[in-house]
Order: structure tokens, then sequence, then C-alpha cells
């Protein structure tokens, strides 16, 4: 290995060790170089930034995890193009998300570690994270592990002020191939295919629920109606033999009353009669 790359494998031990310790530890470093000129470079580290240490010791501890979010902040930069409004306001949501709970993450280890992360030691390293989201430099500087700062996200900054022991040469989370990227969109575009499936099918489910409600309602309707015409057509047969039962006997009153009519001036008759006889006595 040569004197660049036994300078930087120094320099991310020291800046994933304690800030505290930071000047001794270098300082022993310098003093087991048998090169000269190694034990200058390594005498001329400086010390981190709190945030900066908590950064480069998450780097350390935790390389995996921050690499597979730096390769998704990676690919999320290279697919927003492709992406609408709301979809990229959803993913921002998400990576506010993902940068405060890395910065929790970074604090919770450097704590273990013995270290004191402030209010302000926090947000330094969410910006600092957040950074390295939007900036590939930034992603690599994080990444590296030799932070001497924090970085800002809105700024432009140079790689070299803020990376001890020289810049880092690329950033290590790569730029996915593009047949990979095509098959991560398409993953995309079929996740809301199935999402908008599974909602209309939520709808048409509920839909036929309901039809089937009306349905059942619609047959009890239909019962109660058909037993009422049932009832009704009794009802009438019942009035029907009323009325021809009330023909005969009007019929009958009909005969009664031409008799009684006969008898009537039979009898009108018989009382004339009888008047004239009277009066002829």
């Amino acid at each position: 290995m040569g004197e660049a790359g036994d300078l930087e494998r120094i320099a991310a031990e020291l800046y994933a060790g304690s800030p505290d310790e930071f000047i001794a530890s270098r300082n022993a470093h310098a003093k087991d170089v048998g090169d000269p000129a190694l034990a200058a470079a390594v005498r001329a580290l400086r010390k981190p930034s709190v945030a900066a240490w908590v950064v480069n010791l998450f780097a350390r501890e935790r390389s995996a995890r921050l690499g597979q979010a730096l390769q998704l902040a990676s690919e999320l930069r290279e697919a927003q193009d492709d992406l609408d409004a709301a979809t990229l306001s959803q993913l921002g949501r998400q990576r506010r998300a993902l940068t405060g709970q890395l910065a929790a993450e970074a604090a919770s280890l450097a704590t273990a570690r013995g270290g004191r992360v402030t209010d302000a030691t926090l947000e330094a390293v969410r910006q600092t994270i957040s950074a390295a989201f939007f900036d590939p430099r930034a992603a690599a500087a994080v990444a590296s592990g030799r932070l001497v700062r924090d970085i800002e996200p809105t700024g432009s900054f140079d790689p070299g002020a803020v990376v001890a022991a020289g810049p880092p040469d690329a950033p290590v989370a790569p730029k996915p191939a593009a047949d990979e990227v095509a098959a991560r969109r398409a993953r995309r575009d079929a996740e809301r295919v199935l999402r908008e499936a599974e909602q209309a099918h939520a709808g048409a489910e509920r839909a036929a629920r309901r039809a089937e409600d009306d349905l059942h309602a619609a047959e009890e309707r239909v019962d109660e109606l058909t037993e009422r015409i049932s009832e009704l057509e009794k009802e009438l047969e019942r009035t029907r033999q009323e009325a021809t039962q009330a023909r005969t006997d009007a019929c009958a009153a009909a005969e009664r009353r031409r008799q009684t009519g006969a008898e009537t001036t039979a009898a009108a008759d018989g009382v004339e009669k009888a008047r004239q006889a009277l009066a002829e006595l």
C-alpha cells in the first residue's frame, strides 16, 4: 500500500475514534510511522468536529446501512426526471424521514461510544447526511469516514476542505446500470398499476355488496306485494260473490215490490168500492 493509501487508512481509523483522544492517537500513529513524509502528513490531520466524528463513526461501524441509503439516493436522483409532482413530493417526505432516522442511529451509536450529542450536533449530522443524498460528491465524502467538519446541503463545497487525507476518488454508491434503472421503473409502474387495480377491485366489491343488499330488499318487497295481491284477489272474489248475491236480492225485492204494488192497487179498489157502497146506504 502506498503512502496515500496508508494515510487514508490511518485517517479513517483516527476520525472514527473519540474526538477527546484524537490528538494523542494522531501523535502516537505519527510516531509509529517509519516514513517521515507520512508521519508529517499524519501529524497534519486536523481534529474533527463532533458532528463530523458522529458521521465518521456511523460510516465506519454501519457502512452497509449507509451504503444502502446512498445507493437509494443515487437511484432517486436518476429517476426523479421521470416522476410526477405527487410522487416526487412523497419521495421527498420519505427522504427526509430516512435522513432523520439515519441521523438518530448515528447519534445513538456515538452516545454508546461515550460521546455527547447535543441538539445542535444532531442537526449538523442530519444536514450532512441530507447533503450526501443530494450531491454525489457529498455522498463520497460522507462514505469516506474522514470528514473534518459537517457539510451544508444547500451550499457548494470543496471535498478537499472537508475530507482529511485527500478527497475521495468517487462516490461509494455507484450509479446503477441502465437496465436496472429501467427494471426498477417498470417495477414501480407495475406496483402503481397493482395498487390501482386493488383499489378498483375493492370499489367493485363494495358496489357488489350494495347491489346484493338492494336485491334482497327488492325481493322482500316483491314478496310483500305478491302476498298483498293475493289478499286483494281473495277480497275481490268475496266482493264479487256479495255483488252477485246483492243482484239476486235486488231482483227478489223488485218482484216483491211488483206484487205488493198489485196488491196495493187491488186494496185501493176495494176501499173505493166500499166507500161507494157506504155512500149508497
